[in-house]
Order: structure tokens, then sequence, then C-alpha cells
């Protein structure tokens, strides 16, 4: 068994009981153990750490915990360019894709209102969503730390705030994401890319007093919804308004 000292930083300190919370404390670690796993061992998922550093000096996941070690971990730091340091994944995802749980439906609506590829299925293991992370590599988005910590994964959010416009503020912000909003390109229902649509084709589709009112309009090839400029426009736009200027 090894005793270190931990330092954590920043937002990492929201998954430490509060008397170890912004401050260096020392602990045992299981004998032979990484650091990886003696910081899960604390409750911090590997998915929102960016770097390590083990007496000063810059390691991965897979160095393990000596006595007497002097550990500091800083979360992802994905809007700042830290190449200069050793970090623990290759790159940042600059053209995110997501997968959410079931327990973020809304969320994952609202990303794909801003234009975000966000795949949702309320029915989904966690191990699913795991292998489709991974696979098409995409962002896990969810607020189960325990799935966080799946030693398989590579990129994961905990998505802090209660409320689904507070989470979606969040990611943005977390991803630097503002700039990279193309709103109403995505249905939001099935996440498919929306095409432009031409009124005689939607004309059967739509209300007869929208086909009257509207001249463009959008078209989902993937569940053949169609979009135009409502009321409803008028409210979501307010809502992006309103979260684009957050923060």
């Amino acid at each position: 068994m090894a005793t270190a000292t931990f330092r954590f930083y920043e937002e990492l300190n929201d998954f430490l009981p509060s008397t170890r919370r912004k401050i260096a404390f020392t602990v045992d670690c299981a004998e032979s153990a990484t650091v990886k796993q003696a910081i899960e061992a604390l409750g911090v998922p590997h998915t929102e750490i960016e770097i390590i550093l083990v007496n000063g000096e810059s390691v991965n996941f897979s160095r393990r915990v000596e006595a007497g070690d002097r550990i500091s971990v800083y979360p992802v730091f994905e809007s700042l360019d830290v190449r200069p340091i050793l970090r623990l994944r290759e790159e940042p995802l600059r053209d995110p894709r997501f997968v959410a749980d079931a327990h973020l439906g809304r969320l994952a609506r609202y990303l794909r209102m801003l234009g975000f590829d966000t795949l949702y299925e309320n029915a989904l293991p966690d191990r699913e969503l795991v292998r489709i992370s991974c696979t098409e590599r995409r962002i896990l988005l969810t607020r189960d730390r325990e799935l966080l910590m799946h030693r398989e994964l590579a990129h994961g959010v905990y998505v802090r705030g209660e409320r689904p416009r507070e989470q979606m503020s969040y990611v943005l912000r977390r991803m630097d994401l503002r700039r990279s909003c193309r709103p109403f390109t995505r249905c939001m229902s099935c996440n498919g890319e929306l095409e432009p649509a031409d009124r005689e084709v939607v004309v059967d589709s739509v209300p007869p007093r929208v086909a009257e009112r509207h001249r463009e309009f959008r078209y989902c090839p993937g569940c053949a919804r169609v979009y135009w400029r409502g009321s409803h426009y008028d409210r979501m736009m307010k809502l992006i308004d309103h979260v684009l200027e957050d923060g």
C-alpha cells in the first residue's frame, strides 16, 4: 500500500466530499494502483481529467502510485491549448458528436436544435452507450459518474445542472461550442440533417393555414418531418439567444 497526497483543481472538486475540496489531502492507495485507479477510487471519473502531475511531472493514467507521491489533477481544457503538456487523450474532439444517456432526452433535443449530431434512445443500456461512444468517437453525456469510470471510455462529460437549459449552457461552455452552433439544421426528433424543401413538395404534409402563410420549409429525410418558421421558431430563437449570451 502506498500513501500519496492528492490535490484536485477547479470543477473536479465537485466529485469530492466537502472535507477534501480545494485542499491537498493524503490517502492510502491500493497496492500497485495506477493513478487512474487511485483517482477513480476517490470518486473522480477519468473522462473529466486532462492533466495529471506527479511530483511536478506530467504522467499518463498508467503510472503506478508510489509512496510519497504528490499528485495534482486538473480538469479538461477543451477550449485551451495545453499541447505543451502531456495530455491524457490524443486531442480534443473539435467537431463534437454526442451520445446522451436515458436521463438527458431534453438536452439531446436542445443540442440537435443547435445543430449538433446527438444520438439518443431512452432504453440504451450502459454498455451500448460506451460502445457507441468508443466506436463512433462520440462524447458520452451523462449525470452518472460511475458510467464515466468505464475503463474503455475515452470521451465523456459529466453534465452539470438539473434543468435542461442549464445543462445545455454547461455543455456549450465546457466544450467551447458557441461558435460551432448551426441552429435548425438537424431534426430535433431523429437527429437527421434537414434539407430545404419546395412548398409544392410538402404542401400535403402541413396544415392548410401553414401552407398558405409560409414559403420556406425544411424536410427531414430520416423521419419525414417538415419544419417551418412558425411561432415555435420565435420561442426557440429567444432560447438560443439567451443560451449563447450566457456566461
